[in-house]
């Protein structure tokens, strides 16, 4: 089929970092002279209204079109209330996005028919529905190939007897039934954090813990039921896990990082406002001086974190940029931002509730990243060749900074400790050790070389384009 008949629905979880990944998924397949429909929900559309309608003036061929997740407004979507927010997207959802296919699936003005879905893979309802109404599809899930791999083994893990965690056990336990891992030490505490919440007194599987479910059961749709699997990775960076994930899937694209290669607006991907006045305060500091610290769209703290973090940070006696994210910190946010900076001085401390974080980690002021380590910050990191210190809080977030820390050397795993004193000593490493620092720009160089024109990641995506246009003529709208 051409690809001027080629329009693709691309369906992502309505969370911060899969949106990310959609987005700039879009840019590629518009580049590449698809049509684009991006569906998010109603509640993430209201919030994006000024910038989706700038970034769909960009090309004739998007466009953004919206359906209910089936919570009210105020409904604060936090990390606990994940499971409802999907199950409430799937039953409220699914119904609308059904009857908005159906009618995608005739020519609408400009658009042709939708030919091809591409759903995020842990959304089993939207790749389903798809197929039943004969538009072909396909999942993207939007983590690490690795933590895609860990969550596809929890089943074998159960059979083991590795899950759930003798209750009291040893969490610098090794773990042996995630295959492909076998060159480093994978321990349970590597493993996303659910996992910790399996004990033999209260489960014998993984389906009691909501979160945990829907991730397994996604992942494990995905290689029962998906046309293909686009993960936003590199080859060269998660080469084992790809190649364990490729034996699994029907077809297996890895695409990444899609935000080096395809890049979207800065703005069109957030749904908090950028504080662009920390870019003109990094432009006041000296070269590779300060850490950045940003722990995600989902992580909350609590006060006592936030104090060992600060306390930790002063003594390291670094300048430093703190993404304090509104409702991240537990008690009185405004008093924590005062604390922050007064602990050290406005020339030497920058508190904002959110950056521009690509543009961000590429300043020449930047010289480390403390991180939540979820995957899109990562592999922004590591692009940029930013040393990192990881404390992960959940989902993929775990496996992730292992692999910082034991595989890529990139950066130090804190995991699981918030103490002011491993705070100072892990930044003091990440922003002088040579070694990290070496390894850092090794992987930047390795990733830029991907994204290349002839790069593996470019290939890849120029075969997932062809495959996609295949599938789209084998689209039935009768």
């Amino acid at each position: 089929m051409a690809a001027a008949h080629v329009h693709v629905l691309l369906f992502p979880a309505p969370l911060q970092g899969c949106l990310n990944s959609f987005l700039h998924l879009s840019t590629g397949l518009l580049r590449a002279g698809l049509y684009v429909t991006f569906l998010h929900t109603d509640h993430n559309l209201r919030r994006l209204a000024t910038t989706t309608e700038a970034a769909a003036s960009t090309s004739p061929r998007l466009r953004f079109l919206s359906v209910p997740d089936g919570l009210p407004d105020d409904h604060p979507r936090a990390v606990d209330g994940l499971p409802e927010l999907m199950e409430s997207l799937r039953r409220t959802g699914g119904a609308a996005y059904h009857d908005l296919l159906l009618a995608s699936l005739l020519r609408d003005g400009f658009f042709p028919p939708v030919t091809c879905v591409v759903a995020d893979g842990v959304m089993p309802f939207a790749s389903d529905i798809a197929e039943e109404l004969g538009v072909p599809a396909i999942a993207f899930r939007t983590p690490s190939a690795c933590s895609v791999l860990a969550y596809l083994s929890v089943p074998k893990l159960v059979e083991l007897g590795e899950l759930p965690f003798p209750e009291g056990g040893d969490l610098d336990e090794p773990v042996r039934g995630v295959p492909g891992m076998e060159s480093f030490l994978l321990r349970r505490r590597d493993l996303p954090v659910q996992c910790r919440q399996l004990t033999n007194k209260t489960t014998t599987t993984h389906e009691e813990e909501p979160l945990l479910k829907v991730m397994v059961a996604g992942t494990l749709h995905c290689r029962r039921k998906a046309r293909a699997l686009v993960l936003n990775t590199a080859t060269s960076l998660e080469s084992s896990a790809v190649a364990h994930l490729a034996r699994e899937m029907r077809d297996v694209f890895a695409v990444g990082p899609l935000h080096a290669m395809s890049p979207a607006p800065a703005a069109a991907t957030s749904l908090w406002r950028h504080d662009d006045g920390c870019v003109a305060w990094l432009d006041r500091q000296a070269e590779r001086s300060v850490v950045y610290i940003s722990l995600g769209s989902l992580t909350v703290i609590s006060h006592h974190h936030f104090t060992e973090f600060l306390f930790g940070l002063v003594a390291a006696g670094y300048p430093f940029l703190w993404v304090l994210r509104p409702g991240m910190l537990e008690g009185s946010q405004d008093a924590a931002l005062q604390e922050a900076i007064s602990a050290v001085g406005k020339d030497r401390a920058c508190v904002v509730p959110w950056v521009p974080q690509r543009d961000v980690l590429r300043h020449r002021a930047v010289g480390c990243f403390l991180t939540h380590c979820g995957w899109n910050s990562t592999i922004e990191g590591i692009v940029e060749g930013v040393p990192m210190v990881c404390w992960p809080f959940f989902l993929d977030q775990q496996i992730n900074s292992r692999f910082v820390g034991a595989v890529w050397r990139n950066g130090l795993d804190m995991k699981d400790v918030c103490d002011r004193g491993v705070v100072e000593r892990t930044v003091r490493e990440a922003m002088e050790s040579a070694e990290i620092r070496r390894s850092a720009r090794a992987l930047a160089a390795q990733l830029k070389s991907d994204i290349a024109d002839d790069g593996s990641s470019a290939l890849e995506f120029k075969r997932l384009v062809s495959f996609i246009r295949e599938l789209s003529c084998t689209t039935t709208t009768g």
